[in-house]
């Protein structure tokens, strides 16, 4: 592993151990020829994963780009940092064992929605602003509107 401060080759390992619920290895490392220390996390990758753009673009998934967004979305949230490691890991996993190699962004935003719609109702509309590029204040009114549930009407 390339050391990140001066780029020397050679790097060693000082600690191994698992991380994200033993779904990844965190490894801090040493750098003998700087001093410097860093970590790296190692994880099980099925297989490589190709995301097809609405207009037809195609690029290799990107599980920080994932995270990123879903951390934007839970940002100031009450949900606990492992809590939201898990989830990034569940959907990476559940995308790789689709069993597609090329998977539509569409999808991947799906799942990302239904994910965040059973952990938190603000991460999801922040979520889905993005998602379904909301214009005006009206497209998130109706958007909330079709999350509460109906109430009959009184007689």
């Amino acid at each position: 592993m390339r050391c990140p401060f001066c780029g020397n080759v050679d790097t060693q390992v000082k600690d191994s151990r698992p991380a994200e619920d033993h779904v990844a290895i965190r490894r801090r490392r040493y750098c003998p020829e700087c001093g410097g220390r860093f970590t790296t996390y190692e994880r099980v990758q099925l297989r490589d994963l190709v995301v097809v753009k609405s207009n037809g673009r195609r690029e290799d998934f990107d599980r920080d780009k994932l995270e990123r967004s879903i951390r934007i979305a839970l940002q100031k949230r009450p949900i606990e940092p492992e809590r939201m490691d898990k989830m990034i890991s569940g959907i990476v996993r559940r995308l790789e064992s689709m069993g597609e190699q090329d998977i539509p962004s569409r999808t991947i935003g799906e799942i990302v929605m239904e994910t965040l719609a059973r952990i938190d109702t603000v991460a999801y509309v922040r979520f889905a602003s993005v998602y379904k590029n909301f214009q005006a204040a009206d497209d998130f009114d109706k958007f909330v509107s079709e999350l509460r549930p109906e109430v009959p009407p009184e007689t």
